[in-house]
């Protein structure tokens, strides 16, 4: 099943599998999350859903249940 995905503030989309981690659909589509541990203890990684939701990226991939999802890169000039 494939569930969109739009990340933000660059507006850029793509297809991405239920279970994909989202550091795969985000360097698959050009978005660079910044990256420390790679297990979510650092929060370098740490992305914003459409539904105000906080999640690190590193840790987390793309839910069951949705036709899209919306997620908010932020800008942290320290990673």
């Amino acid at each position: 099943m494939n569930v969109r995905v739009r990340f933000l503030p660059d507006d850029i989309t793509v297809d991405a599998e239920v279970g994909e981690a989202i550091l795969d659909v985000a360097e698959r589509a050009g978005v660079f999350i910044p990256t420390g541990c790679l297990m979510g203890s650092c929060h370098a990684c740490t992305v914003e859903l459409e539904d105000g939701d906080i999640i690190r990226a590193c840790i987390s991939a793309v839910p069951l249940g949705r036709e899209e999802l919306v997620i908010n890169v932020f800008s942290d000039p320290t990673w």
